[in-house]
């Protein structure tokens, strides 16, 4: 398998503050400026699994979603694990004992050359309400695993967008066709 586009040079089409344009051959797509990474945080406590949700401007709604932020973007040379860490406290208020990085993913490959390392959070104590910074205005759930299914359902009649990471979540429950 090999895209005509492959061996195409890169040209940048446009650089702001956060994100760049790009071409190749045919294709359009864009990334982050500066080297910034994500990580997407699977926080687990006591049988719950701790989401977030937050209105997000491209949707123009509110997105339910795994805790998650940004590597790098106000320390050069931060690691995965103390970005995620950190990143969970601001939005969740849940303090983690131990990060465990699962692995790197991409959520839109054809589209964003963007991708996130996944990370596992466990021993968290609750330290705070959460909710993020500045304006973040970011609502926390504690929601019980066997309950996921129905909460993001009832999430999503309700006008939410579920994040594409939720799968991970309801991905036995989709397969067994519930």
């Amino acid at each position: 398998m090999s895209d005509p586009d492959r061996d195409v040079p890169e040209e940048t089409r446009w650089t702001g503050k956060f994100i760049v344009t790009k071409t190749r051959g045919k294709w359009e797509y864009v990334g982050r400026t500066r080297g910034v990474r994500a990580a997407v945080i699977v926080a687990v406590d006591d049988g719950a699994v701790i989401l977030v949700e937050q209105y997000r401007v491209p949707l123009g709604r509110p997105c339910l979603e795994l805790p998650a932020g940004l590597v790098g973007d106000e320390t050069a040379d931060e690691s995965i694990e103390i970005a995620a860490a950190r990143e969970l406290e601001e939005e969740t208020g849940y303090r983690p004992a131990r990060i465990e990085a699962i692995g790197e993913f991409a959520s839109s490959p054809g589209m964003v050359t963007e991708t996130f390392t996944l990370v596992r959070a466990s021993g968290l104590t609750r330290v705070s309400e959460g909710g993020g910074v500045d304006d973040e205005d970011i609502t926390v759930h504690r929601v019980p695993l066997a309950e996921v299914a129905a909460f993001v359902a009832a999430r999503r009649e309700a006008g939410t967008v579920a994040d594409v990471k939720l799968l991970l979540l309801l991905g036995a429950g989709i397969l067994a066709g519930g």
